[in-house]
Parts: C-alpha cells; structure tokens; sequence
C-alpha cells in the first residue's frame, strides 16, 4: 500500500512540474497571439510534425476557445484597438502559406468564425527554407509540403476572417543577409503581397524567429505596423509592437496542454 502511495505521489509531482497547473493564470486581460503553421495529419517519421497540428484537435482547440468566450482578432486589429479588448482576446497566426490553412483550417476558423493572420512567404513554392536556418535539414520535406497560390491567398484576403501578413520573399535568415538584402526581402514582400490583395500588408514575421535591431528598424521603415517573433509567452507590460511574443501550438499538443499553454503562455 506505501509503495503504492508512493508511485502515486512520483506521478502526481512529476505530472505537475511538467504542466504546472497549479500555477496562477497571466491577467486575462493581456492578449494571447498562437502561433500555428500547418493543421494536417501527421507524416510517419517525418522532422517537422509539431509543425502538424490535426485538424480533429485543431477543431478542438478552436471550438474550446469560443466555448470560452474568447474574441478572435486578426493582428492589426490587436494593435488597433490594444488595451480595449475584452479580456479573453486571441490572435491566431498561422506562419509560411500552407495550402492546408485553406483547406483544412479555414472551414473550421468559418464554422466558430474565429479571426486569424497569415504569414506567406512570397516566393514560397518548391522551396526547403528550413535549410536556411540549419543546412543539415536539407531533406526536402518542407518544399514538398503543398503551399497556397496566389489566387487562393487572395481569396482568404477577401473572406473578411484572414489578415495576410508577410513573412519575406522567400523565408529568408536575416542573419545572413546584409542591409540591402534585407531590405529587399522585407519591402518587396509587402509590396507584392500588397498588389496581390490589394490591401495594406502591415504585420510581418521574422522567418525562424531569427532577427536583429537592424531588422526591427527595417521593418518600422518600409511600413509594417506590427511583428511577431518566435519567444514563447505572453506581453504582459507595455508592448513593442514590433517584438511581439507568441505561444506556441505543436502537433504534439494535448488540448489539455493547449490550455496550459494559453493560461501560462509557454510550457511549465
């Protein structure tokens, strides 16, 4: 019986450090923005899985969501109108141009009609950009993944659900790239996306989370408005619209720790 109670008291404490339940939610006043790029199922044995959410736990997660009265914004309107929302709020944001945001996502953001941003890359067909961060992922599995094409984002522009934000020209690693090309990447990405929508593209991306100053001063300069980046939680200060955190959803992902993770704003 002893031996039992205290298997028992392993598992619960081994349980509760790694979700930390216990601990006391951030203000729900301050915004979440998630952070999502794919909603398909799974490949067996393929790298980049927690970039797979399922659309049967996708609709899960979005169906709690409005269960729980959350209010669904685009980006730019999160920037718009911070410090009025009610509390609650959520930004969905969706990085890269799956063609899976179309065909698997949007039908369940439409049924709850819940808002969301998409990042695309402009120059996003046939292109493994995980490379560009790590050379050794050179396994082709993100240039095989299916991407939206032009008509296609600029039918989700016009669904009144889906802001379109840039994410550059072709994915690229800031960090690699001199002042020029930077520049390049960022302004002709907004300004292509910008003819294609025929709408201002004013939130942007930084691919793999990887930036600098020079690239925060970039982006102010050619007219984004907003940028979000890959640290995991939630602002709870005065924010700098152009550093702004996210959680992160993975296809791994419980709904139970999907929960955690908006109530905490990163994992335990």
């Amino acid at each position: 019986m002893i031996y039992i109670l205290i298997v028992l008291f392993i598992l619960l404490f081994a349980f509760s450090y790694k979700y930390a339940w216990w601990k006391p939610a951030v203000d729900w006043n301050r915004p979440r923005i998630l952070m999502y790029h794919m909603v398909r199922e799974h490949i067996d044995g393929a790298k980049f899985n927690k970039l797979r959410v399922r659309p049967t736990e996708f609709e899960k997660q979005i169906a709690w969501l409005k269960a729980e009265g959350f209010n669904f914004v685009t980006m730019q309107e999160l920037q718009d109108h911070w410090g009025r929302h009610p509390a609650k709020t959520v930004a969905i944001t969706f990085d890269d141009g799956y063609l899976d945001n179309l065909e698997n996502a949007f039908p369940i953001l439409e049924k709850y009609q819940a808002k969301a941003t998409i990042y695309v890359v402009v120059d996003r067909h046939d292109r493994d950009w995980s490379t560009d961060k790590k050379a050794h992922h050179n396994s082709g599995e993100l240039a095989r993944e299916p991407k939206l094409n032009d008509e296609q984002v600029q039918y989700l522009a016009d669904s009144g659900l889906v802001e379109i934000g840039s994410h550059t020209l072709t994915h690229a690693n800031l960090d690699k790239r001199s002042d020029a090309e930077c520049l390049v990447e960022l302004r002709d990405s907004k300004n292509q996306l910008e003819r294609l929508t025929q709408k201002s593209v004013t939130s942007f991306a930084y691919p793999f989370g990887i930036y600098s100053q020079r690239d925060v001063d970039i982006a102010k300069q050619v007219g984004y408005r907003n940028a979000v980046t890959t640290k995991e939680g939630i602002d709870v200060g005065a924010p700098d619209f152009m550093q702004l955190q996210r959680i992160k959803i993975s296809g791994k992902d419980s709904l139970f720790a999907v929960k955690l993770r908006l109530k905490l704003g990163k994992r335990a």
